[in-house]
């Protein structure tokens, strides 16, 4: 079992920048699993929006997010980041981090809200 907390929402205006925290515990990475940050928002459905994989530390980002988020992770912490730069108001949404040890992420915390308007 793996347990996620997620932290760090809050409301700002557009452009500015908030950072994601999702402290993780439990099942220990030793087999590498994928981490990954998911949005939604009101009248959505879910979407993706970045994961690294653990070990290797290599990410991956949704078009819409790309070259404004940075997702990294700290392995000392067991803790993975979602530093998120020139916030529009579309990227409002409650955001949860996940776990994957294969193809499905079966491991999800329960969101953090993040608010973006002037």
């Amino acid at each position: 079992q793996v347990q996620l907390v997620e932290s760090g929402g809050g409301s700002v205006q557009p452009g500015d920048s908030l950072r994601l925290s999702c402290a993780a515990s439990g099942r220990t990475f030793s087999s590498s699993p994928v981490m990954g940050w998911f949005r939604r928002a009101p009248g959505k459905e879910r979407e993706f929006v970045a994961h690294i994989m653990w070990n290797a530390g290599a990410t991956y980002y949704a078009d819409s997010v790309k070259g404004r988020f940075t997702i990294s992770r700290d392995a000392a912490k067991n803790t993975m980041y979602l530093q998120m730069n020139s916030l529009k108001s579309e990227d409002a949404a409650v955001y949860y981090c996940a776990a994957r040890y294969g193809a499905v992420y079966n491991y999800w915390g329960q969101g953090t809200q993040v608010t973006v308007s002037s």
